[in-house]
């Protein structure tokens, strides 16, 4: 059986989400990160870096989300990782764009901005992550002008994890990006994201 390590509230909602895309039954883990049993010699002995999310798929052990989710969408043959190389090609561009341009400034902007207690708050770090985030998101915008979806024709794995790292930006006006505003509410709109989504706001 697969079981899933980590909390909705982390980056395992990308393998949460893919998880539901592809209608797998799976044992949850559901721990935060740097939480406790993220700690033990058992779950280092998995992951050394002692970090979510990590899978155990009947000993195939594999962490970080993007590495996941590849091997997950293409182990059960979904569509969702394209078999034309191009299209390939793109998930993987994509999804390794989004960790360098988007992950860790979308979280700053955020957290600085609405989610920290205010007396937590530092401007400076907002600032800073927001001037990363606007060419960022511009880059998006351009692409997805021209083309629904990141990969292709349909919904696949690039939309998945780089919507997925985009949770934070639903709260985030995005009236300059209209393109992106509109993929995004359709990737979250899929009954799978609805479901990864609620497992992270209950």
């Amino acid at each position: 059986m697969l079981r899933i390590y980590g909390s909705a509230k982390s980056r395992t909602i990308r393998v949460l989400w893919m998880a539901g895309e592809l209608g797998l039954t799976y044992d949850h883990k559901d721990w935060l990160p740097r939480s406790p049993e993220t700690r033990t010699p058992e779950f280092r002995a998995l992951n050394p870096n002692g970090r979510v999310p990590t899978i155990d798929d009947d000993g195939f052990v594999l962490s970080e989300s993007m590495a996941i989710n590849f091997y997950l969408a293409k182990k059960h043959r979904s569509p969702l990782f394209p078999s034309d190389p191009k299209h390939e090609a793109l998930v993987l561009q994509w999804s390794l764009w989004e960790t360098d341009r988007l992950d860790r400034q979308i979280v700053d902007y955020v957290r600085h901005t609405k989610a920290l207690p205010e007396a937590e708050r530092k401007p400076e770090i907002a600032e800073a992550a927001w001037k990363e985030v606007v060419p960022a998101f511009d880059v998006l915008e351009t692409a997805l002008a021209k083309s629904a979806w990141l990969a292709g024709p349909a919904f696949s794995v690039a939309d998945l994890n780089v919507a997925a790292a985009l949770y934070r930006a639903l709260t985030i006006e995005l009236g300059k990006w209209p393109h992106i505003q509109a993929w995004l509410n359709r990737c979250w709109e899929r009954p799978a994201a609805k479901r990864a989504r609620a497992m992270r706001e209950k």
